[in-house]
C-alpha cells in the first residue's frame, strides 16, 4: 500500500520549508510585475543583496562549545510558533491604493520591494547552505532560517500585489547578481542584519500602538511576530561565531567596527529616502535612527567587544553629510552628462570620505559576556 501523498500547502504562511514557501511564490509568479523585478534586481551600496561564501568552511562549524544554548535555540524554532502567521486574516484593513498620495505610494511600494528582496536574499543563502552542507547541526538551524525568510518575503510580496505589483523570487534566484563574502563577514553582516531588523521592526511597532491613527497599512500590525523571527536568528549568528573566540577578537574587531558603521551609516541614508513615508507613518528618521542604533547596540554587546559611539558629535554631523553626499549622487544621474558624471564623482568622493570619518571615530568597549543568548524584551 502507497504512503498518502502530502498535499502542499496553498499559502507561503504554512510552508514548512523554504522550497514549499518559493514553490508557492513561483505558481503566483505570473501575476508579478516587471517594474517591481527590475527595482528588486539592481545592485547599489543600498539596495540588497544576494550573497554566496565558502560553503565547506561553514560546514565544518563545531557548535560543542555552546551546545547547551545551540540546543535550546533550536527547539525554540522548531517550535514554529509563527506558523500560519504570515498571511492576510479578518485584521486586513482594506488599502486604498488607487487615492494614497503619490510620493507616499511610490516610497511605500519602494520600501516594501527592499524589505522583500532583503529577506529572499537571507532565504537563498540559508537555503543553498542547508543544500550544500552535511553538519547535522549547520544544516538544521539554515533550513529553519530558510523556511522563516521564505515566509517573510512571500508575505511582503501579498501586500505589493494588492497594489498591482509584486517581485518574481524565482527570477531573482536564477539572475541577481551573488556577491561573495567571507564567512566571517557574512556572520558580522547578517547577524547585524537580523538584529537591526528586530530593533527597526519593534520600534515601529510600539510607535504605532501609542499612535494607531499613523497606522496606513495593515502590514504593521504583524512586525511584532516578525520581530521573533528577526531576533532568534540574530542569536544564531551570536551562537556561530561564540565557537570561535578569533572571530570577535584582534583585528577582525576592526572588521565588526567596519559592519556596524556600514549597517547603521546604510540605514540612516536609505530613510532619509523616504520622507513622505516617514511623514506617513508619523516618525522623524533622526529620532527612528537613533532609537534603532541605541537598542541595535545595546543588543551587540552580548557578541561584540566595541560598540560605537553614536553619542560623539561627528557621528549625527557626518551622517548628516553622507545623507547630502548621497542627493548629489542621485541628482548626477538624473541630469545625465558629463556634468551628471562629475556630480556623481564629487558626491561619491565625498561619501567615501565621510564614511572614513564615521569610521575613525573611536569606540566604546566593553566585557563580552560568557553566554551571548538573551530573550526578546517588547
Amino acid at each position: 500500500m502507497n504512503a498518502p501523498t502530502r498535499q502542499m500547502p496553498k499559502h507561503s504562511a504554512d510552508a514548512t520549508t523554504a522550497e514549499e514557501g518559493i514553490a508557492i511564490q513561483e505558481e503566483q509568479a505570473k501575476f508579478d510585475s516587471k517594474s517591481a523585478t527590475d527595482t528588486a534586481m539592481q545592485n547599489t551600496l543600498l539596495t540588497p543583496r544576494f550573497y554566496t561564501t565558502d560553503f565547506d568552511e561553514l560546514d565544518a562549524i563545531d557548535v560543542s562549545p555552546v551546545r547547551e544554548d545551540w540546543d535550546r535555540l533550536i527547539a525554540q524554532m522548531e517550535a514554529d510558533p509563527n506558523k500560519g502567521h504570515f498571511k492576510k486574516d479578518e485584521s486586513w484593513d482594506h488599502v486604498d491604493w488607487e487615492g494614497m498620495d503619490p510620493k507616499l505610494k511610490k516610497e511605500f511600494i519602494d520600501f516594501l520591494i527592499s524589505s522583500c528582496t532583503a529577506e529572499f536574499s537571507g532565504c537563498v543563502l540559508y537555503k543553498e547552505m542547508k543544500r550544500r552542507g552535511h553538519n547535522k547541526d549547520i544544516t538544521q538551524l539554515f533550513q529553519l532560517m530558510a523556511r522563516d525568510e521564505a515566509r517573510h518575503a512571500g508575505f511582503i510580496n501579498d501586500a505589493l500585489r494588492e497594489a498591482g505589483v509584486a517581485v518574481n523570487l524565482g527570477f531573482l534566484t536564477q539572475k541577481k547578481k551573488y556577491t561573495f563574502f567571507r564567512p566571517k563577514f557574512i556572520y558580522y553582516a547578517t547577524y547585524l542584519s537580523e538584529k537591526i531588523g528586530y530593533a527597526r521592526y519593534i520600534t515601529i511597532y510600539r510607535h504605532f500602538e501609542k499612535h494607531p491613527e499613523h497606522r496606513f497599512h495593515p502590514i504593521f500590525k504583524w512586525f511584532r511576530e516578525w520581530c521573533n523571527d528577526e531576533f532568534s536568528h540574530g542569536e544564531a549568528f551570536a551562537l556561530l561565531m561564540k565557537t570561535d573566540p578569533k572571530l570577535t577578537s584582534g583585528v577582525n574587531v576592526l572588521w565588526i567596527k567596519f559592519f556596524l558603521t556600514a549597517v547603521f551609516a546604510t540605514m540612516y541614508v536609505r530613510d532619509h529616502q523616504r520622507p513622505a513615508f516617514h511623514n506617513a507613518i508619523g516618525v522623524d528618521p533622526d529620532w527612528y535612527a537613533r532609537e534603532v542604533f541605541t537598542k541595535t547596540s545595546e543588543l551587540s554587546k552580548q557578541i561584540f567587544p566595541i560598540t560605537l559611539d553614536i553619542d560623539n558629535p561627528r557621528w549625527q554631523r557626518n551622517l548628516e553629510r553622507l545623507h547630502r553626499a548621497n542627493v548629489g549622487i542621485a541628482e548626477g544621474k538624473k541630469q545625465g552628462g558629463v556634468g551628471g558624471k562629475l556630480k556623481q564623482w564629487t558626491n561619491s568622493a565625498r561619501a567615501a570620505m565621510t564614511f572614513a570619518a564615521l569610521y575613525t571615530i573611536p569606540a566604546k568597549t566593553h566585557q563580552v559576556p560568557d553566554s551571548p543568548r538573551l530573550e526578546p524584551v517588547y
